[in-house]
């Protein structure tokens, strides 16, 4: 269970206040709302959350757990640096599992070990990719024998997703938030939030609902391209010989991403993928695994667009994931565990990043990088606009900071 409501119901007990007022209004419990709240209550603003669902229960419990720092370019690495120190602090103060493991590249071949050698080499962070033989890459990674060798992300994170996602929920429960689950928003401006269960005044809304914008602000959705993708992947047992010591992606991984795909390394060599194997391109395939703390494999994973794409997950997706993680990896024994769609906005840009007016503000991740960069881009639209907004002097909150007065200090820097 991610988030067990009985365990909600027990903590917002101990914070009784409901509130019709806050300063800020987060419309969306997933990563990035969440992170916006943070950022609000850090700076002694009263915040109120509100989401339809009864816990998080949409892409930000729905994916790999892999926060990919050093696969982004441009804003989205900015977003992602500044994601990493939150991530980090989050989970400390918050109790959950996160480990600073790197990611591992797998090259099958010497075209695929070209792209990483030019992403070394001519990379905008220097340093920050480790070459590695195919002997340094199996000792960390169960991969069958015959890669040609791999790399190391050294900046990027692993965590539990179906766990972080709550216990941050209670962390910031903790620090005063307030969270009014099983709530739907009907309308938004930047002075008022009309629910299900009344309207909420406020000084400022943040509008993160992921691809639901085109349900609450479709005008914006239309006018910028954001459309959902939905992707198929599944959870399985293994025997292998050894564990896998980072999320692990493939040559598939490397057309993705903006550090790697624009080097003419990538595009002959997806050319190369694309001619030899079309049924994988078929499935637009991210091939990449993540190990969980109880062993699990987490694999996947194929994607679809459109406005509302088909809830009917087509088998030889699922028949795919097996067989070429069987290809690379040494596994035996396996079996399936759990199989699961999630569905996330996507757009011709990034990142979603829309004001329609003052104190109204409308973000995502619409690359399918929320868990990489989405406490970063929340973290800046918060502080961006903190200069014209101020504090109340709510008793709950004034009462949850002379308890954490750390956090308040860290949000006046």
């Amino acid at each position: 269970m991610v988030f067990d409501p009985s365990e909600r119901k027990a903590l917002m007990s101990r914070h009784p206040v409901a509130s019709d007022r806050a300063d800020v209004v987060v419309v969306g419990a997933g990563i990035v709302g969440l992170g916006a709240a943070y950022a609000a209550a850090r700076r002694g603003l009263r915040v109120i959350v509100v989401d339809r669902t009864a816990s998080p229960v949409g892409a930000t419990v729905r994916n790999f757990g892999h926060i990919c720092i050093g696969a982004q370019t441009g804003l989205a690495r900015e977003f992602a640096d500044a994601s990493r120190d939150i991530w980090l602090r989050l989970a400390t103060d918050a109790g959950f599992w996160l480990r600073e493991s790197g990611t591992l590249v797998a090259a099958r071949d010497t075209t695929e070990l070209a792209v990483l050698e030019r992403a070394a080499r001519d990379g905008d962070r220097d340093g920050d990719i480790e070459l590695l033989t195919a002997e340094e890459l199996r000792s960390h990674a169960p991969v069958r024998v015959g890669v040609a060798g791999g790399a190391r992300l050294r900046t990027d994170l692993q965590t539990n997703p179906r766990e972080a996602a709550g216990a941050i929920v209670r962390h910031l429960v903790a620090l005063g938030v307030e969270f009014r689950f099983r709530t739907a928003v009907t309308a938004v401006s930047s002075i008022r939030v009309e629910t299900t269960r009344g309207a909420i005044d406020c000084g400022r809304v943040v509008v993160a609902v992921n691809h639901d914008v085109d349900q609450l602000l479709p005008e914006i959705a239309e006018r910028v391209g954001v459309v959902r993708c939905a992707l198929d992947m599944m959870r399985v047992s293994a025997m292998t010989p050894r564990p896998l010591a980072a999320p692990l992606l493939t040559a598939w991984s490397l057309l993705r991403y903006g550090r790697f795909a624009a080097f003419p390394e990538t595009v002959a060599l997806r050319e190369r993928l694309y001619a030899e194997r079309p049924e994988l391109a078929g499935l637009d395939l991210n091939q990449m695994y993540t190990q969980l703390p109880d062993g699990s494999l987490i694999l996947g994973d194929s994607h679809v667009r459109g406005i509302q794409p088909g809830p009917f997950q087509p088998e030889p997706a699922f028949d795919a994931f097996i067989a070429e993680a069987a290809a690379l990896l040494e596994l035996d024994d396996v079996r399936v565990i759990e199989r699961w769609q999630g569905v996330y906005a996507s757009g011709p840009e990034e990142f979603l990043i829309e004001q329609p007016e003052p104190g109204l503000h409308v973000i995502a991740a619409t690359t399918g990088i929320g868990m990489t960069t989405g406490l970063g881009l929340a973290e800046r639209m918060i502080a961006d606009s903190a200069t014209t907004e101020s504090a109340t002097t709510d008793p709950a909150t004034t009462a949850a900071y002379e308890r954490a007065p750390q956090l308040a200090a860290e949000g006046a820097s």
